[in-house]
């Protein structure tokens, strides 16, 4: 499964809600702004650009552009940190500040049911959209996951 397949498999109405979610401070705070704004091949980049560009990264994102994929998952979770953070310590995954080594063992830390754990967890605390979003990447990256988790509602 691909980083792009995520996005898909979570569907249309949860990439507008992460599009929503994204913060252009923390962009700009973490050198992301320019090369967002470029890759979503946007002339200007704001809240009301980013809604209205969902269509057509719904298209690209379908298309399997593993690059925007990448870049718009960085902007997605730079702009909650907080939130890894509270996964991680909840997982007793060593990190700085939200930052995990790609070379660390934590595979292991994935035990079974980890992804309820955390959507119970945190469910009511942090934007589901962007939480669901954040237990499929760190299942993808960490883990290799090969389906797209779903919590059940």
């Amino acid at each position: 499964m691909q980083l792009s397949d995520v996005f898909v498999g979570l569907g249309q109405e949860n990439l507008a809600q992460l599009l929503r979610e994204v913060s252009l401070g923390k962009l700009k705070t973490y050198q992301l702004f320019d090369r967002v704004k470029t890759r979503l091949h946007l002339a200007k980049l704001n809240q009301e650009h980013l809604r209205k560009c969902a269509p057509k990264l719904w298209e690209r994102l379908g298309a399997k552009d593993e690059e925007l994929a990448s870049d718009l998952s960085q902007a997605v979770l730079v702009s909650h940190l907080d939130m890894l953070v509270a996964v991680l310590d909840l997982l007793e995954i060593p990190h700085n500040e939200g930052f995990f080594d790609k070379d660390a063992e934590i595979a292991a830390k994935l035990t079974t049911g980890w992804q309820e754990r955390v959507y119970g967890a945190f469910q009511d605390r942090f934007p589901k959209a962007v939480l669901v979003f954040y237990v499929n990447h760190l299942a993808h990256e960490v883990a290799g996951a090969t389906e797209v988790y779903r919590p059940a509602q």
